[in-house]
């Protein structure tokens, strides 16, 4: 008997088919994968099956029994649990307070709490999952936090376990532990349905995998009989070239330089640390790290779009100020080009057309018009060129941001800054909720641009997009430097350089020396 069968899943939003005639059936005691480009309608399917939405049509059957879920409540009571991708945790809370919250036993805490701590040891010792039940949640690093949400699942009585897109914010080290943890769990009888981009991973976990594309299933196959490039082709529809085809990198002149760069947020956390380095025409240098170690807060600053506290950045030679006044705008007529980390919060005003948004940062030069009113005329062309150029669907200017797909919306902030001839180019997770065919053309883009002398200064979660794209690699712990490695360097020796295990090549320079703060927090 099947742990889960859906039979004839049919599911609208509007005229919009995000489900049409979808069977699937999931082992009982197998990890099962389901993949697919930006909406297949994935996760639609796993909303459908946890309570979150209803289906128009079809039929659900859990252990056998058809089951009508119509809230997750619901979902719950007949053993399915789901572990999100951004983490449902009330941070300033601790372990133990949010495995039991919502479940408590009644208005008087302490016996709850007893048996929940006792429950929670249990569970942490058979499913090696071991943490401090007092520990406070915001405290936790994310692998840690993730172990919370497996276990609060566990705790409410889940056999079958949802995960969509596990390991975005967890280093290698970290992704391994939770495989082992998911086999244990398989082991134990739990069934596992995981959703991710990652075929690599679909291939090292997985007994089975189901592949969806524009809202149906196009295959379920045993993973032991299949391949990374034929997933990918199912994905697709078309053959997709996984590996980034580049020469050997030719760096000429030093277009960007920081030194001594340090951030401090408004709440005084010092978020980067006396960060030095530099980039060259012609090469691309990337920033590897798990999310939240001052990525971010150094691309902005880099940027314009927050002052630094100190230290001195300098394009083609020249310095700007960084310390007194955020101006991005100072950046761009200086040669630089930003691809914002968050393409909805700071990449694209999403109310606006695309034929606004393709000109948002440079709608002061001369050639969109001059005094009060736009060209319009110019900027539809421009945009239209764009929009073919980089191969945005449907390539309408007129058509409102929100209105295109995550990977198109991606795609027009790419457009809108790469196409200006920058000299130095800062791009920040290029391919975030970006599927797998959108990411091949980027990366092409990338190289392209590379071979054409301009300078690249890549941030990016995606360990496996740092080693394919970068010439060199710079790699960010507690807001530092800690490390510089080649192109080709090893996924486990960035990994431990990324855990905050110091760099031990004997790195003379100054941007592989971890700061004091570094090594006491290791």
């Amino acid at each position: 008997m099947p742990a889960i069968r859906l039979v004839g899943i049919e599911k609208r939003f509007g005229p919009v088919f995000a489900n049409r005639n979808i069977d699937l059936t999931v082992a009982k005691g197998s990890i099962h994968g389901i993949i697919g480009e930006n909406g297949a309608g994935k996760s639609t399917l796993m909303s459908i099956l946890y309570g979150f939405y209803q289906a128009d049509s079809g039929d659900i059957y859990v252990n056998g029994k058809r089951q009508k879920i119509p809230d997750s409540q619901k979902a719950i009571a007949i053993g399915i649990g789901m572990v999100h991708q951004h983490f449902m945790l009330v941070e300033n809370f601790s372990v133990l307070e949010n495995v039991v919250l919502g479940v408590e036993g009644g208005a008087l805490l302490g016996k709850g709490m007893d048996k929940a701590r006792s429950e929670l040891k249990r569970l942490a010792e058979e499913y090696d999952l071991r943490i401090d039940p007092e520990a406070i949640v915001e405290e936790l690093p994310v692998g840690l936090q993730q172990r919370v949400e497996i276990l609060k699942a566990l705790y409410r009585g889940a056999d079958i376990l949802i995960l969509d897109e596990p390991t975005g914010v967890l280093t290698p080290a970290e992704a391994d532990h939770l495989f082992r943890i998911l086999g244990q769990l398989r082991d134990q009888g739990k069934t596992i349905l995981l959703i991710t981009h990652k075929l690599r991973e679909i291939m090292a976990i997985t007994d089975r995998v189901s592949v969806m594309r524009r809202g149906e299933m196009v295959g379920s196959v045993h993973t032991a009989e299949t391949s990374v490039e034929q997933l990918a082709e199912m994905m697709v529809g078309r053959h997709v070239l996984l590996n980034v085809e580049k020469t050997e990198s030719k760096p000429g002149d030093e277009i960007l330089s920081v030194e001594h760069l340090t951030v401090i947020d408004k709440r005084g956390v010092k978020r980067v640390k006396d960060v030095s380095f530099s980039v060259h025409a012609g090469e691309i240098v990337g920033i590897a790290g798990v999310s939240g170690n001052g990525q971010s807060e150094l691309m902005e600053a880099v940027a314009g779009m927050i002052t630094a506290s100190n230290g001195t950045v300098r394009i083609n030679g020249e310095a700007v100020d960084v310390t007194s006044k955020a101006d991005a705008l100072e950046r761009r007529h200086r040669g630089m080009a930003h691809v914002p980390e968050d393409r909805h919060r700071t990449g694209l005003v999403t109310k606006f057309p695309a034929r606004e948004n393709m000109i948002l940062g440079y709608q002061d030069q001369k050639k969109y018009g001059q005094g009060t009113f736009l060209d319009l005329g110019a900027i539809l062309k421009e945009t239209e060129e764009f929009m073919v150029d980089f191969d945005v669907r449907p390539p309408d200017p007129n058509l409102k941001a929100a209105n295109f797909s995550g990977g198109n919306q991606q795609k027009l902030v790419l457009a809108r800054e790469m196409e200006r001839n920058p000299d130095i180019l800062i791009v920040g997770q290029p391919t975030r909720g970006v599927d797998i065919g959108a990411i091949e053309f980027i990366h092409k883009r990338l190289i392209e641009m590379r071979d054409a002398g301009k300078a690249i200064l890549l941030v990016s979660v995606e360990l496996d997009e740092i080693r394919s794209l970068s010439d060199r690699i710079l790699v960010m712990f507690d807001g530092t430097i800690v490390g510089e490695r080649p192109a080709g360097a090893s996924e486990q020796e960035l990994g431990l350089m990324m855990a905050g295990i110091a760099d031990t090549s004997g790195v003379a320079d100054k941007a592989a020396t971890p700061s004091a703060d570094t090594v006491g927090a290791e």
